[in-house]
C-alpha cells in the first residue's frame, strides 16, 4: 500500500465532513511521516453544498455520486453522509477502480440485512482496508486505559456501567435542526447516535460476546416519533466472563454537555474514565486505600512536540490520530475499529431497537 500519498474523496459535505477535512489537513503538523494528502473530490446530494464545501476546503472537484463512484484515481474514500445511506455508499465505494481504503462514519448500516450483506462484501473485497469512525478509541486516556486493562492485572470483570449523555434535544429549535437524526431506531435515536460510541468502548474492553437482557426508554415530545429514543438504557450480559451491567444514552439530560463515562469493576480492582476529565483515567487496585489517577495528556506515538505533550487531548486530536492510523495502516493500537468492530457495535444497536419496541408495547407507549 502506498503510504506516501492519499488521493481522497468525501461522500458527504455536512458538519462531520468539516471535522474530517480539518483532521486530514492537520496531520502534517503532528506526524513527520504523515502521507501526502490530495483532496480530490467531494460529493453530496445537494449540488450547492458540495460545490461550496469543495471551494471552501480545497477539494479539486464536486461531482454527483454517480461520477464520484466511477472515479479512476481516488484511492481513499470517507463515507460521511446521512446514516441511512452509509450502506449504499460503502457498497459503491468497495468497487471503485482504485480504492484502497475506506473510512466510514458510524453507524455502518441500518438493518440486519445490510449487516449480513456487508459481511459478505468485506470477504469479497478483503484487500480494501476499512476503518469505522469511533474516534474515542483513539483518545490518549482510553488508549492507555485499554493497554492497562488488557494487561490482566484487574482480573475477571464483574460489572460495568457506561453512559453517553447530551441535553441539546431538550430545545425544540435544536430538534428541528437535527430532524434527520430523529428517525426510527436503529437508523436514528440516542442509542444509535451516542450510545454506539459507548458500545464501541465496551466491546474494546470486554470483547464481542455481549448480549442484551432488556431495554427501556424515557422522554417524549410531540415532534419526535416514539421509535426514536431520546433516552434509552440497556442491560448487558457478557457470555465470556459472566459480567453484567448497564449502558445508557441520552439526548435530554440537563447539565451534561458532552459526557461519556465508563466504569468497569473487576475481581482485583476497577477502572474508570470520563470525557469531562480527558487528561487522565483512574484505577483502583488491590488493597490500596485510594483511587489512582493516571495522567495521559496528549500521549500519541510517534511523539509530536506540536503543540505540546502536556496539552489537554480534545475530541479533534483523537480524530487526527484516527486518521493517521487509518492512512498508515498502523497495527500498534490496542484496538482499531475495523469493519468487524463496526458490525459488532451495529448488532447491539439493532438489538436495542428491537428490545425498545418490546418495551413500548409493554408500557403502551
Amino acid at each position: 500500500m502506498d503510504k506516501k500519498n492519499a488521493i481522497i474523496g468525501f461522500i458527504g459535505a455536512g458538519g462531520i465532513a468539516r471535522s474530517h477535512a480539518f483532521s486530514l489537513n492537520s496531520l502534517r503538523y503532528f506526524y513527520n511521516d504523515a502521507p501526502e494528502i490530495q483532496l480530490e473530490a467531494v460529493s453530496s446530494f445537494t449540488p450547492e453544498s458540495r460545490i461550496s464545501f469543495a471551494n471552501r476546503f480545497g477539494f479539486s472537484k464536486s461531482p454527483d455520486i454517480k461520477d464520484f463512484l466511477s472515479s479512476g484515481n481516488i484511492d481513499t474514500v470517507f463515507i460521511l453522509g446521512p446514516n441511512k445511506v452509509h450502506y449504499e455508499h460503502l457498497k459503491g465505494a468497495l468497487v471503485m477502480p482504485s480504492v484502497k481504503r475506506i473510512y466510514i462514519e458510524k453507524p455502518v448500516c441500518s438493518s440486519l440485512k445490510e449487516e449480513e450483506s456487508i459481511a459478505e462484501l468485506i470477504l469479497k473485497h478483503s484487500e480494501v482496508q476499512v476503518q469505522v469512525g469511533f474516534q474515542y478509541l483513539f483518545s490518549s486516556a482510553i488508549r492507555e486505559a485499554l493497554v492497562f486493562w488488557k494487561s490482566g492485572v484487574f482480573g475477571k470483570p464483574i460489572h460495568f456501567d457506561l453512559k453517553y449523555y447530551h441535553s441539546d434535544y431538550l430545545k425544540k429549535v435544536y430538534r428541528d435542526k437535527r430532524a434527520s437524526r430523529l428517525t426510527s431506531a436503529p437508523d436514528g435515536g440516542a442509542m444509535a447516535d451516542l450510545g454506539s460510541h459507548a458500545i464501541s468502548l465496551l466491546i474494546a474492553f470486554m470483547g464481542n460476546k455481549l448480549r442484551i437482557a432488556g431495554a427501556l426508554q424515557a422522554g417524549s415530545f410531540e415532534d419526535v416519533i416514539s421509535d426514536s429514543d431520546l433516552f434509552s438504557l440497556i442491560t448487558i450480559y457478557d457470555e465470556l466472563t459472566s459480567a453484567a451491567g448497564t449502558l445508557s444514552a441520552s439526548r435530554i439530560s440537563s447539565g451534561t454537555g458532552d459526557q461519556l463515562t465508563l466504569e468497569i469493576f473487576a475481581e482485583n480492582g476497577s477502572i474508570r474514565y470520563s470525557s469531562l476529565t480527558p487528561d487522565y483515567f483512574e484505577y483502583f487496585l488491590g488493597d490500596t486505600p485510594t483511587w489512582n489517577r493516571q495522567a495521559t495528556g496528549s500521549h500519541f506515538k510517534p511523539f509530536s512536540s506540536f503543540p505540546s505533550g502536556h496539552v489537554p487531548p480534545g475530541w479533534l486530536r483523537s480524530m487526527i490520530h484516527a486518521h493517521y492510523v487509518f492512512l498508515t495502516d498502523s497495527k500498534k493500537e490496542a484496538v482499531i475499529p475495523d469493519i468487524a468492530h463496526g458490525l459488532a457495535v451495529q448488532k447491539i444497536v439493532r438489538e436495542t431497537a428491537e428490545a425498545l419496541k418490546d418495551f413500548r408495547i409493554f408500557t403502551g407507549r
